[in-house]
């Protein structure tokens, strides 16, 4: 079955259909959960909390081709209340505190995913938001503007002058 006859049955109520619709997005929540709140749990959180949220509300979907963008706007928004809310209970955890939470790997590695994190840190919300739906989650500039409330072209011009601070950052 299709995407768009789950997105029609998961519509009209079919529990197996949505199901089998979070069973092809799942990674990609994830991926962009962990990357914005950088903990496994928290991300863990944020996916759920997206999932019970879209399969109360997927009968005000409108057109079944814009899934993809509907549900990650529903993440997104979800994702920015626990941000919000951890703010609110606690300071910011520094760099430290997620190389931590990483899995063990090589300490090349952890310094390269810092390096990373950092280049991400220095970019403004809107930025770092457009870099990681667009890297981590693999949605066009199109999409993107679904979730974000931009035109396409704001999009790809936000991108590119993101990655190019990230680069001249690195280098």
């Amino acid at each position: 079955m299709d995407e768009k006859e789950l997105v029609i049955r998961a519509k009209s109520g079919d529990k197996d259909a949505f199901s089998a619709l979070y069973g092809l997005y799942k990674d990609r929540l994830y991926r962009y959960a962990f990357y914005r709140l950088q903990n496994e749990s928290d991300a863990e959180d944020a996916v759920q909390d997206c999932v019970v949220s879209a399969f109360i509300q997927i009968g005000s979907l409108k057109k079944q081709q814009a899934f993809a963008a509907w549900i990650f706007r529903v993440l997104y928004c979800t994702v920015n209340a626990q941000i919000k809310r951890q703010a609110l209970a606690r300071n910011n955890s520094n760099i430290d505190d997620v190389a931590q939470q990483l899995p063990d790997g090589s300490a090349e590695r952890t310094l390269q995913k810092t390096e990373l994190q950092n280049a991400l840190d220095m970019l403004k919300d809107d930025e770092k938001e457009i870099v990681l739906l667009s890297v981590v989650a693999g949605f066009s500039s199109k999409e993107i503007g679904k979730i974000v409330d931009m035109t396409s072209g704001a999009v790809r011009s936000k991108l590119s002058r993101s990655l190019k601070k990230m680069r001249d950052f690195l280098e």
